[in-house]
């Protein structure tokens, strides 16, 4: 089984263009494709470092609110098109506050 089936927690798709935002680069590290409490799924235009640490901020849709969160790299492959990839990253921090942000928002339907 590979790395990316051995999921820990539930996902959820998102579907509305969010986007992670490397905060130490300012620069979008990907488009959210799913996420749980330990771990999301991007697409984007640069290819992560293996096991690369990340800050990011996510601004979640229907609130106005953003979480930032600490990354891991676990895997990435290139997508279809060419110039972008998919990464799994897996979530090493977050703040009580945000986590509870993002708790609420993977509840909702």
């Amino acid at each position: 089984m590979s790395t990316r089936d051995q999921r820990r927690a539930p996902r959820k798709s998102v579907d509305t263009g969010v986007v992670a935002i490397d905060t130490v680069a300012e620069l979008p590290l990907g488009t959210v494709c799913n996420v749980s409490a330990t771990g999301l799924l991007l697409i984007g235009h640069r290819e992560p470092r293996s096991e690369g640490i990340y800050q990011v901020r996510i601004n979640l849709p229907n609130g106005g609110w953003h979480v930032e969160l600490g990354l891991q790299e676990q895997w990435h492959d290139p997508a279809a098109s060419p110039g972008q990839y998919w990464a799994g990253y897996r979530i090493i921090a977050v703040g009580n506050t945000h986590g509870e942000l993002l708790e609420r928002w993977l509840r909702q339907g």
